[in-house]
């Protein structure tokens, strides 16, 4: 529950540390439900770390990734490999998304549409009215599922494209990749951010399948500004974006987006089942 309200296993593992204090110093006797309890503990624990890691990002939005990169794990206490599974099991288009919402929009949606906790219980926690907390988690909804977003009229047949490049990226499907691929497609570095790799536009199917040839481990298929794109998340923290152009059922412009700040104007949302 706090991995996915925090979307960090370390923040995660500190909150439920405080919890666990909270608890051996509380009174507890007359506590009827222990389950409910410990997760309005750790629910209000979350929403102070979202509190204050909302306000550090407004402070210095691209000091904050230069000095802490682009996760919040602190190198050598946590399993990279752990969290790596507990990111993909929650899914990292999911943990992009829940990272756009406010901290109150984000415990409220999580309590509620992943862990089943009523309004009732959840009003408290983020110090609102039921009536209010209900629209917080709604509107979160709205956001994560991309309601109202201008969506394109074959957004199925797109995404179906989208995740066939990506499994033949992954597995390294040189001849996949090309009959995905417009002849013509055309690969546009973001040059606005300092990254690895091209700095200047690749032609051709035959040179855009070579650079992505046996990568995109850390890339899923998600909406981005109304159209099926990929975002770029290892652990579950985005790194880039790639913004897809699709003209019959091919992949025509691929557009790096990895400047910080253009990454936090995107509108994003998950692709359903």
């Amino acid at each position: 529950m706090a991995y996915r309200m925090l979307g960090s296993l370390s923040e995660a593992e500190d909150a439920v540390q405080e919890s666990w204090l909270h608890l051996v110093r509380a009174e507890t006797s007359d506590v009827k439900n222990m389950g409910g309890w410990l997760t309005t503990i750790v629910a209000r624990v979350c929403l102070d770390i979202l509190r204050t890691r909302k306000a550090r990002r407004e402070e210095s939005l691209e000091a904050d990734e230069e000095a802490h990169g682009p996760t919040t794990r602190r190198e050598g206490t946590i399993d990279p490999e752990q969290e790596a599974i507990l990111a993909d099991s929650v899914g990292l288009a999911m943990l992009v998304v829940l990272d756009t919402l406010n901290p109150a929009e984000r415990i409220a949606f999580v309590l509620h549409d992943l862990f089943d906790v009523s309004f009732n219980e959840i009003a408290p926690i983020v110090e609102r009215t039921t009536t209010a907390t209900r629209q917080l988690a709604s509107r979160a909804r709205r956001r994560v599922q991309g309601t109202g977003m201008t969506k394109s009229p074959d957004l199925a047949r797109s995404r179906t494209v989208v995740e066939a490049f990506l499994m033949a990226a992954r597995a390294g499907n040189f001849n996949a990749l090309i009959t995905i691929l417009d002849p013509d497609v055309v690969f546009r570095p973001d040059l606005t951010a300092a990254l690895p790799g091209p700095t200047r536009e690749i032609h051709t199917a035959q040179r855009v399948a070579k650079l992505f040839k046996g990568g995109a481990e850390a890339a899923r298929a998600a909406l981005i500004d109304g159209n099926v794109g990929v975002l770029v998340a290892p652990l579950g923290h985005l790194f880039l974006a790639l913004k897809l152009t699709l003209t019959n059922g091919k992949i025509t412009e691929i557009n790096v987006v990895a400047n910080p700040a253009q990454l936090h104007q995107l509108d994003l949302a998950v692709l359903g089942d």
